[in-house]
């Protein structure tokens, strides 16, 4: 059925939450697991300020170990229930299209992911990446909340 499924990651409890069902998942049918954390390349309005503080590359070097942080824990997650596992991150200002990017270029069959729960007036105004995930991936994706 499945054999490679992706775990979109990033600091959020819901995140970790279907990381967790995913590998579960992947355990009994005897799939591996691809974490991909989507990081925030250094916004041209934050570049400013940012750079009086600091350096780029000391920002791009941050945002590297929290990716590394996240898979990490995707990656302890599925070597105790001993799930075949790999890793990825990438600097996309649309982690949507990161996240179907990372299926293709990894193979994945099935995307396993978080969602926040936002209804209403909040869903409209800050969107949703899953449901941008859910609008144009043309493989199964489980929600998870």
């Amino acid at each position: 059925m499945f054999k490679n499924i992706l775990l979109p990651v990033d600091d959020s409890e819901p995140s970790l939450h279907a990381a967790r069902l995913g590998i579960a998942l992947a355990g009994q049918l005897g799939a591996a697991v691809h974490a991909h954390h989507v990081l925030a390349p250094l916004a041209a309005v934050a570049y400013l300020s940012d750079l009086i503080r600091s350096a780029p590359d000391d920002y791009r070097r941050e945002a590297i170990d929290r990716a590394q942080r996240h898979i990490g824990a995707v990656r302890a997650l599925a070597e105790e229930a001993g799930v075949p596992f790999e890793g990825s991150y990438e600097f996309d200002h649309h982690p949507s299209n990161s996240i179907i990017g990372a299926v293709r270029q990894y193979g994945c069959d099935l995307i396993v992911m978080g969602s926040h729960g936002r209804t209403g007036l909040d869903r409209l105004l800050i969107g949703s990446e899953t449901s941008r995930v859910l609008g144009c991936a043309d493989i199964p994706v489980m929600v998870c909340r």
